[in-house]
């Protein structure tokens, strides 16, 4: 008996981009994966946390998004990440079709 039905299976090489940075209290290391899947947002992993999200330069501009997201208390280490996520990750003019 089947438990679960399977809605896709892909293979595709993708480009991976590893980027550190240093913010005046904390280092952050990402792996920044573009792919032509999740409706163009690149998939980033935090390599402290292992956390991996969807995003694009519009979702970094979301302060209290990148707070939720990377459990951060500090709304300056907020800013910081959000500039820095604003500039390098691309624009997507697509709705997001997840629920968290």
């Amino acid at each position: 008996m089947e438990m679960y039905e399977q809605l896709y299976d892909e293979t595709e090489r993708v480009n991976v981009r590893f980027i550190g940075i240093t913010t005046e209290n904390v280092r952050y290391d990402f792996g920044i994966m573009y792919t032509n899947m999740f409706f163009g947002k690149p998939l980033i992993t935090c390599m402290q946390t292992g956390r991996s999200f969807l995003m694009c330069a519009e979702d970094a501009k979301d302060i209290e998004h990148l707070r939720k997201v990377f459990k951060l208390t500090d709304h300056k280490e907020a800013e910081a990440i959000s500039e820095f996520l604003a500039v390098t990750l691309p624009y997507t003019s697509l709705e997001v079709q997840y629920n968290e």
